[in-house]
């Protein structure tokens, strides 16, 4: 008898080229079956806030609010190099300048947020959007800036905006570490053995996803109608490395990094579980 457990992931190219050989049984799962449901990534946060789905895409800052219930898998997520949240604006201006104006941010539990308000005190006045929605707001004047996050970081400057700063870079050079942007959570509820075949299962989605490209297209250009090919190719050689295989031990230095500095902030509450089960 089968195992159904239900999985969340967000319409990204990422997301949906490194799960695509795992919900389409391309990659052997013994007696597991993932029922999926497709979210935008502060959609998930919540979600996972209310322990409604066993396994989860979420942003790293979510993960400081869900350790209790939730357990970090090592492979599947979104860590690296030069693919931090970008802040934008329509003129010349600094982050000191930004100070007490109102930003526009894709999520209160984004990874864009917290690095935000660990960059420094005075980003407290925040719009929250769905990310697609935060350049059109910008361009509007209805706030001063906004954290993009995503494809948006390859588009922006089509659409006339300007970089104030970027916080990946400023977290790399603090820190000398990639950026945690989003990793896979599943219920420590389901058990140390059920949360190793998920992991096994998981690995073996991204190996197949990184050997056969082009067997994903039609999935990705499913969820992704508005990208243009470039924007999607690009989208997925910044969020897709050997990170999403397995976060290996500078990735969970990144991690731990992160949440340590988001607890001596008081962002997120101290956990005295371990990030991973297995």
């Amino acid at each position: 008898m089968s195992q159904q457990l239900t999985l969340g992931y967000s319409p990204c190219p990422n997301d949906t080229f490194i799960f695509h050989a795992l919900i389409h049984g391309l990659i052997p799962t013994g007696d597991l079956c993932f029922r999926e449901r497709l979210e935008d990534v502060e959609t998930l946060n919540r979600l996972a806030l209310e322990g409604t789905l066993d396994l989860t895409k979420i942003s790293y800052h979510a993960l400081g609010h869900l350790r209790d219930d939730y357990a970090l898998l090592r492979s599947g997520g979104a860590l690296g190099r030069g693919c931090g949240p970008l802040v934008v604006t329509t003129g010349a201006t600094t982050m000191e300048e930004l100070k007490g104006k109102k930003i526009a941010i894709p999520g209160r539990l984004t990874t864009a947020n917290l690095l935000l308000q660990l960059y420094g005190e005075g980003f407290e006045d925040v719009l929250i959007l769905p990310f697609d929605q935060i350049m059109a707001v910008i361009r509007s004047g209805q706030v001063e800036a906004g954290v993009i996050i995503h494809e948006s970081r390859f588009t922006y400057q089509a659409h006339g905006l300007t970089q104030v700063a970027d916080l990946g870079a400023w977290w790399e050079q603090e820190t000398g570490l990639p950026i945690p942007l989003g990793g896979i959570l599943a219920k420590r509820s389901l058990g140390a053995a059920t949360i190793a075949r998920v992991e096994a299962a998981l690995r073996a989605s991204v190996a197949y996803a990184q050997s056969h490209p082009e067997s994903s297209r039609a999935y990705i250009r499913q969820h992704s109608q508005e990208l243009a090919d470039d924007v999607i190719a690009s989208h997925i050689a910044l969020y897709v490395n050997p990170f999403s295989l397995d976060l290996g031990e500078e990735g969970v230095r990144a991690v731990e990094t992160l949440l340590q500095r988001a607890e001596e902030r008081g962002i997120v509450p101290p956990s005295r579980q371990p990030l991973f089960v297995t």
